[in-house]
């Protein structure tokens, strides 16, 4: 199974000036945990802020969500992957970077996004098929 049929295109962004406030907004009217960063010009790269930068930043080192900026605690650049990819390889390059979400970017154009709630989702749907087999 490839990449792009796990995968979400239904991507929430924010750009990388907006305040972590901004962000904590976002992410709740989305009902989502993370956003990918916006590039700020064609060469650049995406990059993705998740809970646990804004804890991080915000909690532990105690931080203003008025005067931090996206840019300033987001994971740039985000690990990204190819929709061609196959899972099992992404699975691996997401347990050995330590992670649990993917950007997947093609042509430097930003396609979805990844968590490893999908892969591990994809895993159960195969085992279930090959149960019923």
């Amino acid at each position: 199974m490839l990449v792009a049929g796990i995968m979400k295109t239904d991507v929430v962004t924010i750009s990388a000036l907006a305040t972590v406030r901004e962000a904590l907004m976002l992410m709740k009217e989305h009902g989502v945990k993370s956003l990918v960063v916006e590039k700020r010009h064609a060469s650049d790269a995406h990059g993705l802020i998740a809970y646990r930068d804004i804890a991080r930043a915000v909690i532990a080192d105690d931080g203003d969500i008025d005067l931090l900026n996206v840019y300033d605690i987001a994971q740039k650049p985000a690990l990204q992957v190819s929709q061609h990819l196959e899972v099992r390889y992404l699975a691996r390059l997401m347990i050995q970077y330590s992670v649990k979400r993917v950007l997947v970017i093609d042509n430097n154009e930003l396609q979805g996004f990844v968590s490893i709630t999908d892969v591990v989702g994809s895993l159960m749907d195969r085992a279930l098929r090959e149960q019923d087999r």
